[in-house]
């Protein structure tokens, strides 16, 4: 909304910064936490009072766990909050790939809301039909990798078929094209990417520092491949319009530290369905639009680390009748050998780090 005020320039120098990705970055940062330290007392106060009992707890989980019972759920509402308004005030709303990612943002975030609700009605751990959860998360982020698609085409940045292509890392001039099919690709990366975050999200803080990790990993990546000078550089595909994802991920930055601050342990508030399917859905969105979805793998190890966990898991028990893990997704395994929660989080944070290092590293190997 306020990049408008670039048009002042010519009179007000100081306009002149509305120009500049890197300050709308900053600015949504800053407004995203601002709003979130603000209205988050607030919200948490009425979500307890709406839920009452809080968020179920799994009753075959470690017993550490029954504490938190009572702890409201949903807090992914303020996240949304912060984000939302921070890309309303900075972003470039007519460019594809901000409305594209918003509209997985909040269709993913809407679809975890409609599981928590069901989840605190009926005090289960049990929601939305998994069926139909998928469905519409297979719905939503092919509408929008459908609309970045026929960007990055129209783009002619990279030729007629760059937009319907799979790129690799380590290598410049290598792709796939996939067609129309690259929407079942892209879909299908971006439903993973929000159910390994929702997957994620077991113990305070858990989540929300490797989702900041990743959201500035992919922050420097979107702003790099959509600069035509430092993608030519670093010999990494140039996808115009890209950078103005960096703005985006800047609000994710911020309403993450805000929301850290209330879920740090003994958290006062979860993330929930709403934030986490939102966030991972935002995330595996930028890489599709960046043309980073196997960098995103990397970037996102510990996601992956915590996925494997439980399909390893439930496909062994289903051939085999044992298990490989004492409790899947893998955090809660660490658990159960005795970390406590704070050794398992502050170890998975270290983990996410260095594989954030680890991909951007990418950047230059080619």
């Amino acid at each position: 909304m306020l990049i408008w005020l670039v048009e002042l320039a010519d009179h007000f120098q100081f306009f002149n910064l509305f120009r500049y990705i890197t300050f709308r970055t900053g600015a949504a940062l800053f407004t995203s936490a601002l709003v979130v330290f603000l209205f988050g007392p607030m919200m948490i106060s009425s979500l307890r009072v709406r839920q009452g009992k809080g968020q179920p707890i799994r009753a075959d989980g470690p017993q550490t766990h029954f504490k938190k019972a009572g702890t409201p759920t949903m807090g992914g509402l303020m996240i949304l909050a912060g984000i939302v308004v921070s890309a309303l005030l900075w972003a470039d709303l007519s460019n594809v790939y901000v409305v594209a990612t918003l509209l997985v943002t909040l269709g993913f975030g809407a679809i975890g809301f409609y599981d928590d609700y069901l989840k605190v009605t009926k005090q289960t751990d049990k929601g939305f039909s998994g069926k139909a959860r998928l469905g519409l998360e297979f719905l939503i982020a092919g509408i929008a990798v459908y609309f970045m698609m026929g960007s990055a085409l129209h783009s002619g940045a990279q030729g007629s078929t760059f937009g319907s292509s799979i790129t690799f890392p380590f290598v410049k001039d290598f792709m796939i094209d996939l067609g129309i099919f690259f929407v079942l690709f892209g879909g299908f990366v971006i439903v993973a990417a929000g159910n390994a975050v929702n997957l994620t999200d077991g113990l305070d803080g858990l989540a929300i520092v490797p989702v900041m990790i990743a959201a500035a990993s992919f922050g420097v990546i979107a702003y790099l491949t959509g600069n035509a000078v430092f993608s030519n550089y670093l010999q990494i595909h140039f996808v115009p319009g890209t950078g103005e994802l960096a703005v985006l991920l800047g609000a994710v930055i911020g309403a993450g530290l805000g929301f850290l601050w209330f879920n740090a342990p003994p958290a006062a508030i979860f993330m929930g369905d709403t934030g986490s399917l939102a966030l991972g859905g935002l995330i595996g969105s930028v890489a599709v639009a960046t043309k980073h979805e196997i960098v995103m793998a990397i970037i996102g190890g510990l996601f992956v680390m915590e996925t494997l966990s439980v399909i390893i898991q439930v496909g062994y028990f289903k051939m085999t009748g044992r298990r490989v893990f004492l409790m899947a997704p893998i955090h809660h395994h660490f658990e159960k050998l005795g970390w406590t929660e704070s050794q398992v989080v502050i170890r998975f944070w270290i983990i996410a780090v260095g594989l954030a290092m680890l991909g951007l590293s990418t950047l230059k190997l080619r």
